[in-house]
């Protein structure tokens, strides 16, 4: 098991008020390319105020008004390179705001081959304006490390459309939902990489595989007879309860320390039978608990 650490810079104060409440500005950051805009559209959809490209200068006299005005009760914005070197001031100004009301840091990203490609479609020039769209995007990774670092949430948009991204957030954000800690359990295979948006992340390759078991290598973890394989171990019960307890340990001291968000992933060689099977049985379990959860099968298919 691994824990993906998101150290918040020196600066960062607690927050004056809970963040398992529903927030009351999301900042949207992250590489350019990597779909910034379309989550925007999504917030302004379910009733967000939305801004793209807000000036630096601007943002705390723009969360002043949100708290104060009759007519904003929530709002979204942009904030990127598109700043110029004034983005390195961002870390400061996002640690005073959280004290002031409900924040949440949305960080989007993508893998490099993905931005090229969507650059090339789109025929536009990345902000950076290097030689290469390559060496621009590494070039604003490097300048938004602290920003990341920061991130109440990372989402890679590589393999998500930008109607499966809107339907994400949709589900994620939903101003119905007031719930204090939103969980998201995916199942991947370490063949295809580690996601990079994980905050837990389980290895469940020492099971038994039931892809050498020639009835049951056409079928996922969410077939019945596989996941009535996989569970057959005595191994599987033992883990599914470490985890379980485990889960029950942590989860009270996120919602205390208002983490907002948590991704749990687990996997195994190829993504499609192991972790799918212990995703599935996780997320069933924080369900019951009263957890809202959503499941994602990223390698399922493949």
């Amino acid at each position: 098991m691994a824990t993906r650490r998101r150290t918040p810079v020196s600066t960062r104060e607690p927050a004056a008020k809970s963040l398992g409440a529903r927030p009351e500005l999301f900042v949207i950051t992250g590489v350019s390319g990597s779909g910034k805009g379309t989550v925007l559209k999504a917030l302004e959809d379910l009733g967000y105020y939305a801004v793209d490209n807000l000036p630096m200068a601007l943002l705390e006299t723009f969360a002043k008004l949100v708290t104060e005005s009759a007519s904003i009760r929530r709002a979204a914005i942009v904030v990127d390179i598109r700043e110029g070197d004034v983005i390195s001031q961002f870390p400061e100004v996002y640690a005073r705001l959280r004290g002031t009301l409900r924040t949440c840091l949305l960080f989007l990203d993508a893998e490099d081959d993905a931005l090229v490609r969507r650059f090339s479609e789109t025929r536009r020039p990345h902000p950076l304006g290097h030689a290469s769209v390559l060496k621009s995007v590494h070039a604003e990774r490097k300048q938004l490390e602290a920003i990341r670092d920061m991130a109440d949430q990372v989402i890679v948009t590589s393999d998500l459309t930008s109607a499966q991204l809107r339907k994400m957030i949709g589900e994620a954000f939903s101003a119905t939902s007031d719930a204090s800690l939103r969980i998201s359990v995916e199942s991947f295979g370490f063949r295809h990489g580690v996601p990079a948006e994980s905050d837990l992340v389980f290895d469940v390759r020492f099971l038994p595989n039931p892809n050498y078991v020639p009835e049951f290598k056409p079928f996922s973890g969410k077939n019945p007879r596989v996941a009535r394989y996989i569970r057959g171990f005595s191994q599987t019960g033992e883990f599914l309860k470490h985890v379980n307890s485990m889960l029950d340990f942590l989860l009270p001291h996120y919602v205390a320390e208002g983490k907002a968000y948590l991704t749990i992933s687990f996997g195994c060689t190829g993504g499609r039978h192991r972790s799918v099977m212990m995703a599935e049985d996780v997320a069933h379990y924080l369900q019951r608990e009263g957890y809202p959860v959503r499941i994602t099968h990223r390698d399922i298919d493949k």
